[in-house]
Formats: C-alpha cells, structure tokens, sequence
C-alpha cells in the first residue's frame, strides 16, 4: 500500500520518495558519520535497541556490527527493504505500539523537531512505551543555527554537496526547510516542516511526556542521553 505524503513534506529525484520527502536512493549513498560510535559510548555493551526511523540502514548496519541487537522501524517498507540482519517494523513510528522494552531507544535524525507539535508528542510517548527499567532514550537534535545559519552548504569527502537553501516560517512557530544533495550523476531535494526548539523548550517536551536529560552527549548539544523522570541518577 502505497503512503500519502505528509502534508507539507515533499521531495524529488531517482527513485521511490518517503511520506516525508526523503528519497530511498539518496539515503543508500549517504555515509554513516560518528553516531554509532557516540550511541556506543553512551550504553551497555550488546544491549537491545529500538531504532525508530532507521531508514535504509546506515546506523543499524554499523549497530550491529558492533555487537547490539537492532529492532529497525520506519514508515517506508522501500527503505526496510534495504535493511540487513536486523529485525524490521514498517510503519508510523508515532503509532508503535510493541508489546516489549528495550534497553535503548534511539530517536535520531532531527525527529523530535516533527513540525506537528502532536507527532513529536507521539514520538515521545513510543520512546517511554518501549523503553525498558533502567533505560535510556538517545535523541538526536537540530544545531543551534539550524533555522539561522541559512543558506549554507556543505561538501562532503565522498564527493556530493547538501545544501540548505532556506528555512522559511510556515506558521505556528514552525519553519519550511527545503534541502539539496547534489551528486554528479543526480540531484534530490527535500521539503519538510521542522519546529525549533531551544534547549528549555526541548526539555520542556521531554518533562511533558516523562523523561529528563541525563546529560548532553556532544559539545554542540546535538545528542542527548534522557531516561524517565522517576529514574535516579
């Protein structure tokens, strides 16, 4: 069954595109950075991990192989189809319901900024429903001139250039952002809604559905490390 796009989400190129823009294609050709090794650092050896948003792997992959047991789970059956060794859900993240914990959630990719104020929500509440007795939720935020520092461009080693042609308001304190990844054989784009969040109001959203910073994982205050609120340090 094929997904509506997300209202206010759209994007181009080669390839089958996801309900929020992101081109499967695309994704297969970015390279994985330092997220496994910052996850890694922050949990136990060989603990269990909900990876909400995997897309077609680049993470879980890396997570794997170094010794973690991944559940994969995103809305695109296109990109799970790319997924090897893991277990695989397919569908809204925000909607998961798994009669299981993990030892580790893991929300990266900027979804906590969802533009819809009800889906960040959502997505929290799957992280504290699945989340085990002692565990902990990895959360993956925008840098703090994300809407600002625009436009910008970055070109990577691997040969390709993205940039972030504008972040535009699109009302309710949310901005359009519209991205460009340029290959020499191919272009993308991505369209998307993002809300900005600065670090008390992102902290703000966690208290509200049961989980506290544990502490902030990187100088840029990029990953987080939250548990629920009850948990002592």
């Amino acid at each position: 069954m094929k997904l509506e796009m997300r209202e206010g989400y759209e994007g181009t190129g080669p390839g089958a595109i996801t309900p929020d823009g992101c081109a499967v294609e695309l994704y297969t050709r970015l390279p994985v950075g330092d997220e496994p090794d910052i996850v890694a650092a922050a949990v136990p050896a060989g603990a269990s991990v909900l990876e909400l948003g995997s897309g077609v792997g680049r993470m879980t992959h890396a997570l794997l192989e170094s010794g973690f047991r991944v559940t994969a789970v995103d809305e695109s059956a296109e990109m799970l189809e790319r997924v090897r060794g893991a277990r695989t859900i397919c569908g809204p993240i925000e909607r998961l319901r798994l009669d299981e914990t993990f030892d580790v959630v893991l929300l990266a990719s900027f979804l906590v900024h969802a533009g819809d104020a009800e889906v960040r929500r959502g997505l929290l509440r799957t992280c504290v429903r699945h989340l085990a007795k002692g565990g902990c939720v990895l959360i993956q935020r925008e840098g703090e001139d994300y809407h600002t520092n625009v436009p910008r461009e970055r070109v990577d080693p691997a040969g390709f250039t993205v940039r972030i042609v504008s972040a535009e308001p699109a009302g309710d304190g949310v901005d359009a952002v519209h991205a460009r990844y340029v290959f020499p054989d191919a272009v993308w784009t991505q369209t998307f809604r993002s809300r900005p969040l600065t670090k008390e109001q992102f902290e703000e959203a966690l208290g509200e559905e049961g989980l506290r910073v544990d502490r902030y994982l990187t100088e840029d205050g990029m990953w987080v490390r939250a548990v629920a609120a009850a948990t002592a340090d």
